[in-house]
């Protein structure tokens, strides 16, 4: 059966983000241009800008698509467990995020740029994503924190989602990082991602 207009259009769309995504792993952000994604896909970097005026709007779409892989992994917890306590909904969280490396190197991003350089329509997409992640955390947060209030968990969110946004460079240093902060004087202890993000959730469920 011939795919519609629509699955063509979304199957491109992904063939363009799955090349940026494949960029990224080598290269940053900067550093990447539409020529290179496009030299990675079926498409010349003109017929790109059918899909994605700009190369902001190509890593949002990433971004959202991380996004919407997380909740997938949110949503399956909830739905095959019956009982957990804090320590276990704090295990839960790192280890999705410990899974989430791409959505962690993303976040660490300038949103502000990427968001002013997309079109609204494009914008609204992406938030949708991020706000269906908050309400995953709700979710998990309400079936197995059954003693926190509504106000505790709102709380708890927005602590969580900015700590969240800064795993990534702090799990992520470089040798050169390394030597100027010994130069400094400044201590660093090494803590991968689910060790931080255990240690910093369990420590904001205890609050509430």
């Amino acid at each position: 059966m011939p795919k519609s207009s629509a699955e063509r259009t979304n199957a491109r769309k992904e063939e363009i983000i799955s090349a940026a995504e494949s960029l990224y792993q080598k290269k940053g952000f900067k550093d990447i241009t539409i020529q290179d994604i496009a030299r990675e896909t079926s498409f010349t970097r003109t017929s790109i800008y059918n899909y994605f005026e700009t190369k902001e709007e190509i890593f949002m779409a990433l971004l959202q698509k991380e996004y919407e892989r997380w909740v997938e992994e949110l949503d399956t917890v909830i739905k095959t467990h019956t009982e957990m306590g804090r320590d276990d909904v704090a295990d839960v969280l790192a280890v999705s995020l410990e899974n989430r490396k791409l959505l962690l190197k993303l976040m660490s991003m300038n949103h502000f740029d990427m968001e002013e350089n997309s079109r609204l329509e494009r914008l609204v997409e992406f938030k949708v994503s991020y706000g269906a992640s908050i309400k995953a955390v709700g979710r998990l947060l309400q079936k197995f924190c059954t003693d926190m209030s509504d106000g505790d968990r709102q709380d708890f969110i927005y602590s969580f989602f900015p700590f969240v946004y800064g795993i990534f460079p702090y799990t992520r240093v470089t040798e050169k990082q390394k030597t100027a902060m010994e130069k400094a004087d400044v201590g660093f202890t090494y803590m991968s991602i689910y060790q931080m993000a255990y240690t910093c959730t369990r420590k904001l469920l205890s609050k509430n």
